[in-house]
């Protein structure tokens, strides 16, 4: 989806075509649009700009004629030139061969999508894995930057593995839910994601095959593939990732390492039963096949405590577990934490502090309060009532619209449903459609490509009203387009 920040004066007296040109020849001059750089369809620029197509046709013949532009039958528009290079004897260098160069893989482009119309003006977020800004604690927050302008701190770096005294503080809370782990074997990340860059950086080498759910959120980025490694899913049932395939899945893959998410899968919202971790578990173990535990969604319960985490089992070192303040208080706060054997986590740091120089010192220290205090354990108390109430309102709404359409589950926590729509439809119509009508989806092919007729629905982020609203249209949609 493309995105700009301008638009024509229409009450200016130069022509808009002239604006369009003149403001196209500033990004080509200033090197934001550089050679190769591909322009959007004329369509989806006027849209974008808010005029007709014939102004920006017209703007374009103009910049063909002076040489900036050239367009081609069935590869679009691109930037051939600059004003500068039309001067100069040597040209500049072809980013565009730089950027489709890089080690790292870009986005998938729905996921490049999703990404950029989140920040789109009413629009109704329906799957959005994150607290809507109504359940994140502002007040409370306020209080505790408060608390820190009174108090004694550093606001330099702090050492590789991070905080002290919050590692500590996760040390003390990861006791209480099965874990004995020293503040030692703990790192702090800036979120679970930079825990999963960091491993795939220090762990393994290129080639390497990992093992996760089939679908999972880690095939909706490229943190692993861009270091050269292989994602291979193994399926789910209503109990987890099913761990008696792994053997089978390891020795024909060769794989190196398994990740799951067994707290509130994400995107089904699978809880995995206690058997089935003590299951996974043992023959990870038998297979020397070491488990990443990302359990970010942990504390996110409705009814009942989820079964202890798999790392409680744990007396060899097999798992490192993830765990993250961003899904239960703050994603600003960019608070997560690894933990695992000493050589792991201290190899681990080391290259975090060639990536970054370690997390904000400030966000720490927050987070050491937010632990401290017990402000933590009452947000959490507040948050899971309302995401309970949210859920239960979601599945009311899909019950009234959605009872002829799809089937899903009744999740016992966390963010999501995972919607299976049953008429058969193309899932990327319908996600363009729905964009059209301000309704960003998350479609289930992002976290397994044969998931084509399932949906990510989070209750978690969009408002009740928009909830309704969005939930209402979007069957209609579905609706229009079912085959």
């Amino acid at each position: 989806m493309f995105t700009i920040d301008w638009k024509p004066n229409k009450s200016s007296p130069v022509p808009l075509h002239k604006q369009i040109t003149d403001f196209i020849k500033e990004k080509i001059s200033n090197g934001e649009w550089t050679i190769g750089y591909k322009l959007p369809p004329q369509r989806t620029l006027a849209k974008a700009l808010g005029v007709n197509r014939s102004t920006v046709v017209t703007a374009f013949d103009e910049l063909i004629a002076e040489g900036l532009i050239e367009g081609k039958s069935g590869s679009g528009t691109r930037v051939v030139n600059n004003t500068w290079n039309l001067l100069a004897t040597t040209p500049p260098p072809d980013w565009s061969s730089y950027v489709n160069l890089g080690i790292h893989k870009p986005n998938l482009p729905t996921i490049q999508e999703i990404n950029q119309a989140e920040f789109t003006s009413n629009i109704i977020r329906l799957g959005t894995g994150e607290l809507s800004p109504d359940l994140i604690p502002s007040i409370s927050m306020k209080k505790v930057f408060n608390e820190l302008s009174n108090r004694d701190i550093s606001y330099g770096y702090e050492e590789p593995k991070g905080l002290l005294p919050l590692r500590e503080q996760i040390a003390t809370y990861l006791n209480t839910i099965g874990i004995s782990a020293s503040s030692s074997s703990i790192l702090i990340v800036s979120g679970a994601l930079q825990a999963l860059h960091l491993i795939s950086v220090g762990l393994l080498h290129k080639g390497s095959t990992v093992l996760t759910e089939k679908p999972s959120y880690l095939h909706s980025l490229n943190v692993f593939q861009s270091a050269g490694m292989r994602l291979v899913g193994i399926p789910l049932d209503n109990e987890g990732i099913q761990a008696n395939q792994i053997p089978k899945y390891k020795k024909q893959h060769s794989a190196a390492l398994l990740y799951t998410i067994p707290s509130f899968h994400n995107p089904t919202g699978t809880l995995m039963t206690v058997e089935r971790r003590n299951q996974l578990f043992n023959i990870c173990q038998q297979e020397q096949l070491p488990l990443i535990e990302d359990d970010v969604y942990r504390e996110l319960w409705f009814d009942e405590y989820p079964p202890q985490p798999i790392k409680a089992f744990d007396r060899n070192g097999l798992v490192l577990y993830l765990g993250s303040l961003s899904k239960s208080l703050s994603p600003g706060l960019r608070i997560g934490w690894i933990v695992g054997p000493e050589p792991v986590v201290e190899h681990l740091a080391d290259i975090k502090m060639q990536t970054d120089y370690g997390s904000s010192s400030i966000s720490q220290w927050a987070a050491v309060e937010w632990f401290s205090s017990g402000l933590y354990f009452k947000h959490l108390n507040e948050v899971r009532k309302q995401l309970k109430i949210r859920r239960d309102f979601t599945l009311d709404i899909l019950n009234k619209y959605f009872s002829d359409l799809a089937v899903w589950e009744k999740p016992t926590g966390g963010f999501f449903i995972w919607l299976r729509l049953l008429p058969s439809l193309s899932i990327r119509k319908l996600f363009e459609i729905a964009l059209k009508e301000g309704i960003l989806l998350n479609p289930g092919n992002v976290y397994d490509h044969q998931a084509e007729q399932y949906l990510r629905i989070s209750y978690s982020f969009a408002s009740l009203t928009n909830i309704e609203d969005g939930l209402r249209r979007l069957s209609k949609i579905v609706k229009s387009i079912a085959k």
